[in-house]
């Protein structure tokens, strides 16, 4: 694992299948400045999926940062 840096917050990353994978949570904390990142992004989650979006976690995977 190694760290990014946007605006001064860090954002967890890590080389997987020749690409760089990122936090989404770590994204969404920094973009937003949420105090509970992780339920902003499952909130945001299920807003998009009751508003049509089939395909907003489906290819987002999961990696051990």
């Amino acid at each position: 694992m190694q760290i990014a840096l946007f605006q001064d917050k860090k954002i967890r990353k890590t080389y997987h299948d020749d690409e760089w994978w990122f936090s989404v949570v770590d994204v969404v904390g920094a973009l937003t400045n949420s105090e509970r990142p992780r339920k902003y992004w499952n909130d945001l989650k299920t807003k998009l999926i009751e508003e049509g979006y089939t395909e907003v976690s489906e290819k987002i995977g999961q990696l051990k940062l």
